[in-house]
């Protein structure tokens, strides 16, 4: 499995998405294709170039689980865009 995290600052976090609450959802991707679109689609946005990082899937569910964070497995079934409005790239990133 895969997440996004801003290129050479991998140790200090990761993409996640604000949800219709305001809670921080992290993405884990099933398919590394699937994370490096997606991740050019946020550099079309100005977001920073993106990493992707490969992951232990049970670790990063866990690593949610304990710091309370919400995820979602993004299948190749899955269409995600981007947020378009957002206040600073460093809101949608979890530590």
């Amino acid at each position: 499995m895969y997440i996004l995290s801003i290129k050479e600052q991998e140790d200090e976090g990761a993409y996640a998405v604000l949800n219709e609450d305001g809670d921080k959802t992290l993405y884990i991707f099933e398919e590394e294709d699937d994370a490096y679109r997606y991740a050019g689609l946020l550099e079309a946005e100005d977001y920073p170039e993106m990493s992707v990082v490969e992951v232990e899937d049970e670790v990063a569910i866990k690593t949610c689980e304990v710091y309370g964070y919400s995820y979602a497995i993004i299948t190749p079934n899955d269409f995600v865009i981007p947020p378009r409005d957002y206040d600073s790239v460093q809101k949608n990133f979890i530590a």
